[in-house]
């Protein structure tokens, strides 16, 4: 069997991405069917990059299947820090595992790796570029408060140039009919324009704002994110840009009562911690919602359930 790997959102069809949230409802409805799904089984979390969320979540997705987990959380600890190469720690480390969960401040650096290996690789954020499987965490939390991932107007606040998980969720919610991009974002922190001309190329409802109150009374999703000082080349740019967008409850007041509040975190001061009581905040419902979908990722490229292996 050719082996998958999930490097781009758009690795997954539409139908596959369905099925891996399918299974994801199974998953919190039968959670005792799946304890030693994976035994015997090892994941390799290689994080060459600072990770909280996503590292636990993978870890943690692959105990509560029964497997077990290798790997580092600090590059400065490894043969990297001698000057090897991707390619050879990937190709050493396969060595040793079923399956790699990657992180990598270089962009292309999970596509590298996957190339390098005959075992399943997944980005779990590569740079500014990509991060799928957060992708697959949100889109987990709209279909499961919205229960639907249509006709939805959805908005996507903050730093839209550098956030890759901006990126990968518009790649995946593009497929999905009846859906409206609102664009929120200082002129500097603007969605890139290869993204927008893409929207266009399929037809995409989107529009821009500098106005979060603006935008507010029309969604059904607000997607915030923080500005990323390790993006920026020069701190003063991140002084002047950090607190462009704080979402409070009296701005909170112009949005619908069933708008739901996302956020990848970690956030800094953009939601303020008064609006973590308000039952459309949905955020840290969204961390448990990864550990889940990132146990169905394991389960169908591991070949174990679903049909992700050509």
């Amino acid at each position: 069997m050719a082996k998958r790997d999930l490097i781009d959102i758009t690795d997954l069809t539409v139908e596959e991405i369905n099925e891996m949230l399918n299974l994801a409802d199974d998953i919190v409805l039968n959670p005792d069917k799946y304890h030693e799904k994976c035994k015997y089984k090892k994941l390799a979390s290689l994080f060459f990059e600072p990770s909280t969320r996503t590292r636990l979540s993978f870890e943690t997705a692959m105990l509560d299947l029964g497997g077990s987990v290798i790997g580092f959380s600090d590059a400065n600890s490894t043969s990297v820090s001698k000057g090897e190469t991707v390619s050879d720690t990937i190709r050493v480390i396969e060595q040793y595992a079923d399956i790699i969960a990657m992180r990598h401040p270089k962009e292309g650096a999970a596509l590298v790796g996957a190339n390098a290996c005959d075992i399943p690789v997944i980005n779990a954020g590569d740079g500014g570029h990509l991060h799928p499987t957060q992708t697959l965490a949100d889109l987990f939390t709209i279909r499961r408060n919205k229960g639907r991932l249509e006709n939805i107007t959805i908005g996507l606040c903050g730093d839209l140039k550098f956030g890759r998980t901006v990126h990968s969720l518009i790649a995946a919610l593009v497929r999905y009919t009846g859906i409206h991009f609102v664009l929120i974002s200082p002129d500097e922190l603007k969605l890139p324009g290869y993204m927008k001309a893409e929207l266009d190329e399929v037809g995409a409802q989107w529009e821009e704002t500098a106005s979060l109150e603006h935008a507010l009374p029309k969604l059904d999703v607000l997607y915030m994110t923080r500005v990323q000082k390790e993006r920026f080349f020069n701190e003063e740019d991140y002084l002047r840009l950090k607190d462009t967008y704080i979402l409070d409850l009296e701005k909170l007041a112009a949005a619908k009562d069933d708008m739901i509040i996302m956020h990848p975190l970690p956030r800094v001061n953009e939601i303020a911690i008064e609006v973590d009581n308000d039952p459309r905040a949905k955020y840290f419902e969204q961390v448990g919602n990864g550990k889940t979908v990132r146990m169905a990722l394991l389960l169908m490229l591991l070949g174990v359930e679903g049909g992700l292996y050509a």
